[in-house]
């Protein structure tokens, strides 16, 4: 064999043995490159599921936030109205006529008569005619107070707190949710 021949026999196979380390290299290339598109967009749509879960959580945090406002404006209001109701009525009670008011401190004394025999008797300023055909009391003091009575034992052990405004609390105490049906339902 000549040395052209054998010369170009290896040219020949260094040519085809290039070509396809260049198509091996290419495939390769394309390979990776295909890799890289899928990686990247699993990473989209990954990025893209994490905001829309991130949008939602937001969204319902926002309007669990705005339901929970919403709930404290209406239970302040509604605070309001039932303390603005509480100081309406003790009012009326206050200011009801002497006739009526001289007929509710009768029956608490009477009353009180039952636990405190012939209790001392606090009295608003200004009420103690209220109470003069009262019996069966011991001393009747005129005191800056709300209206309503206390009546006292004569050694100040024992004491009833009949005011109005302490009578109405504890009415209103007790029976504040059905207050409140009846106001808002």
């Amino acid at each position: 064999m000549s040395l052209d021949k054998i010369a170009d026999e290896i040219l020949g196979n260094a040519s085809k043995e290039a070509d396809k380390i260049v198509k091996d290299a290419e495939n390769e290339r394309s390979r990776i490159l295909l890799e890289a598109d899928q990686k990247i967009e699993n990473m989209r749509k990954a990025e893209e599921k994490e905001l829309q879960e991130s949008i939602e959580r937001m969204k319902r945090q926002e309007i669990s936030s705005a339901e929970l406002d919403a709930k404290k404006i209406v239970l302040n209001k509604r605070k309001d109205i039932l303390n603005r109701t509480f100081e309406e009525m003790l009012a009326e009670l206050s200011e009801m006529d002497a006739n009526e008011k001289g007929g509710i401190y009768k029956k608490i004394v009477d009353q009180g008569s039952k636990v405190i025999p012939s209790p001392k008797v606090l009295c608003p300023i200004g009420e103690k005619n209220l109470l003069a055909d009262v019996d069966g009391m011991g001393k009747l003091t005129e005191t800056d107070m709300e209206s309503g009575l206390i009546l006292e034992s004569k050694d100040g052990t024992v004491r009833l707190d009949f005011r109005f405004r302490t009578i109405l609390e504890g009415i209103w105490d007790q029976d504040l949710k059905e207050i409140s049906n009846i106001l808002f339902e």
